[in-house]
This record gives structure tokens, sequence and C-alpha cells, in this order.
């Protein structure tokens, strides 16, 4: 009689499977697109992976080791933690993206948090193994200062908006954002989630929602926003100038 207790086999990854597995990952990379096998398979060997539960924070504005991390599944926040404790959405990092390149300015991370917000599959590589792939690879190096150039421009863009619009203005365009990402015109998000993202209080994100309610815009439900108007809400994204984000 054959045993109810008796354990199902658990299959696990070979070694040779696990670097063609990584192999796989990092040749979807847009940084790494156009090496050769040789050059994947040194990639493959100075990099390290690891797995971040949901609430890790694996990089802070004090670490120096790591330089370049590449998400290959999961979320990942950028955020800054202001000197009364409030955090700041930089922005989200989604597979398939390379970050961290601050690093190489001796900037780190802007001197931001990195977390997990679900569960994410990371690989990573220090200073001294991406100052040698530079060294090798210059079309690389290029590669990262279009990533650097681009993330800067997104700084730009916020900071901008954060002294020039007011909220309602920053809410609706980050509104507008968010639908087209997510391609729905439902999003999901609290009142605090949104405040993080535009670096302002919860209180002040309620009083903006229930502002651009009243003018149409948007409807609201529990931990939903509903975009009901896409003109009026474009028309409201560029509309009022303010000395002051809050």
């Amino acid at each position: 009689m054959e045993n109810p207790r008796k354990r199902v086999p658990v299959f696990r990854r070979t070694e040779k499977e696990a670097a063609q597995l990584k192999l796989h990952y990092l040749s979807t990379v847009d940084l790494f697109r156009d090496l050769g096998p040789e050059d994947m398979e040194e990639i493959r060997r100075i990099t390290t992976m690891k797995t971040c539960p949901a609430g890790t924070i694996f990089y802070s504005p004090d670490e120096q080791g790591e330089i370049l991390f590449i998400l290959k599944k999961g979320r990942v926040q950028l955020y800054w933690m202001s000197e009364e404790g409030k955090r700041v959405v930089l922005g989200y990092v989604e597979p398939h993206t390379a970050f961290g390149e601050m690093a190489l300015t001796g900037q780190g991370l802007y001197d931001a948090f990195a977390e997990a917000v679900e569960e994410s599959l990371i690989c990573v590589m220090n200073r001294r193994d991406v100052e040698k792939l530079i060294t090798a690879k210059p079309l690389v190096g290029i590669r990262l200062l279009d990533l650097m150039g681009k993330r800067l421009k997104e700084m730009e863009e916020r900071l901008e908006q954060s002294l020039f619009r007011d909220v309602p203005s920053r809410l609706a365009a980050l509104l507008l954002h968010l639908r087209a990402e997510m391609g729905s015109d439902t999003i999901e998000l609290t009142h605090e989630q949104v405040a993080e993202r535009l670096g302002v209080y919860r209180e002040t994100v309620t009083t903006a929602l229930s502002n651009l309610r009243k003018e149409g815009l948007i409807s609201i439900a529990r931990r939903q926003i509903h975009v009901t108007n896409v003109p009026g809400l474009e028309k409201r994204a560029h509309g009022h100038r303010s000395s002051s984000g809050h």
C-alpha cells in the first residue's frame, strides 16, 4: 500500500540551467544589446542575482558597494526621505530596466532609497566590474550616459512642476501619466500614495482630488480614482502656475 505521506519530489534547477536563465535575463536588457555571446557570458559571470520580498529596502543613501542594478522581475520604488520623515517618490522601476547608474558620478541613487514594491528579482554589479565593462565596451558606457540623461530630464521636469505648477495641475498631470502607463481609466492608488508621488501632504491631495471631482474630471472610489474627462484633465494639467508646489 502506498504511503499517503510520501513526499512529492522537488525539482531544482541545475547550475547550468540557472546560468542559462540568468544569461537569458541579461540578454533582454537594452544596455547590453548587440553584445556577443562571450561578452554576455562575462557579464553573467560578474553579476549576482538576489530575490527581494515586497517591502525590502535593498539600497539606502549610505550604501557604497553595489552600483548598478537590473530589475528582471517585480517592481521597485525610488524615493527620498525629507528631514521631517516624509517620503517623496522619485519614480518606479519596471522589469528589464537598469538603475543606479548615477553612482558613476559619485551621486549614488540620487541619495535615494530603493524598495521592492512587490517580490523582485534583481541583478547586481559592483563599481569595479562596471568600470571594467565600460573600458572594454565603450558602447555600454554611451548607453549608460543616455540613461543618465533621461533620468536627469525626468528629475528636471518634476522640479519644474514642483516650483511652477499648483497641486491640482500637478495631480492632473500625474493622473494622465498613470492612466497611460496602466492603460486604464481606473487608477488604483490611495491618497497617501498619490501624496508620496507628488511630494505633498495627504490632506493637500485629498483637497485637490475633491476639486477635480467637483470639476467633473474624475470620480473617486475606495483606493481608486476614475478618469472621466480626459480633455478636461489635460487642460487642467497645463493650467495654473504657482510659486509653490505645496
